[in-house]
């Protein structure tokens, strides 16, 4: 009986683990000559990360990236706002840092003023725009973005930015769902940064890449992780919710992602 309880201890602990990992993707292209490195912060939902949430941002700056993509749902609805703030103050004092809005952004009603704060905070809101950006290394991309689709503004805004894109740039669409994906392929993207599926929530490594996803129903499709197309990349963050969630993560730890973009 005791080693048994302490079997279900372990296993407990390891399911339940709620530390922040770093999760690397790795993706070619010919539009560069040398590397380029993107930090996606996702989902953060208000959640804590340390006093100061120094344990996130010291793991961002700990990554050296280029630019940090802020794709969605980084303040919740219900949480105070505090961490979030926290957070990305401290990411657009040292880093270029683009934002996307989630779902909750406008479930809260204050996805407007999250907007204005986020560009008093000095980062660069995407709502169906896009901005070229230069790393220290010389190489140059174009970095787009859309609201999320409870702005009711998303597939005109994506139609918008697509139809600007110049195919020979690396072009880098930072969009909250993940489900859309399709839409976002018809257009000539090389990258795609997306969040909201929190890893379905419940995993069991190497059998169930996910229980369930808002959006997605069972099982879905892309609850996380990296998905190759023809067309493109797909990077789609389990996100950094904890505290927020009515449900547990199992065997699902919060994550922060780096993908790093490398000549052939």
């Amino acid at each position: 009986m005791g080693l048994g309880l302490l079997l279900l201890a372990a296993f407990l602990a390891i399911a339940c683990d709620a530390r922040l990992c770093v999760r690397y993707y790795q993706i070619e292209s010919d539009k560069i000559a040398a590397p380029v490195r993107l930090a996606v912060v996702a989902d953060l939902h208000s959640c804590a990360y340390g006093a100061g949430q120094r344990a996130l941002t010291d793991a961002v700056l700990a990554l050296e990236p280029d630019a940090v993509a802020l794709v969605g749902d980084i303040v919740d609805d219900v949480l105070p706002e505090k961490n979030a703030w926290d957070t990305v103050s401290f990411l657009a004092e040292r880093l270029p840092c683009f934002y996307v809005t989630g779902n909750h952004e406008y479930m809260s009603g204050e996805a407007e003023r999250i907007c204005r704060e986020m560009e008093a905070a000095g980062v660069e809101v995407l709502r169906g725009s896009s901005v070229r950006i230069t790393t220290a290394a010389g190489q140059t991309l174009r970095l787009s973005g859309i609201d999320d689709p409870k702005s009711g503004r998303s597939g005109r805004q994506l139609a918008q930015v697509g139809a600007a894109l110049d195919p020979g740039e690396l072009n880098v669409l930072l969009a909250h769902r993940p489900e859309d994906i399709r839409a976002y392929l018809a257009y000539p993207f090389d990258l795609v940064l997306s969040g909201h599926a929190h890893g379905g929530q419940w995993r069991v490594p190497g059998l169930i890449n996910g229980l369930y996803a808002p959006n997605q129903g069972l099982f879905p499709r892309y609850a996380g992780g990296w998905y190759t197309f023809p067309e493109a990349g797909f990077a789609v963050s389990r996100g950094l919710a904890r505290e927020s969630t009515r449900i547990p993560r199992l065997f699902n730890r919060p994550e922060l992602v780096a993908v790093d973009v490398t000549p052939p």
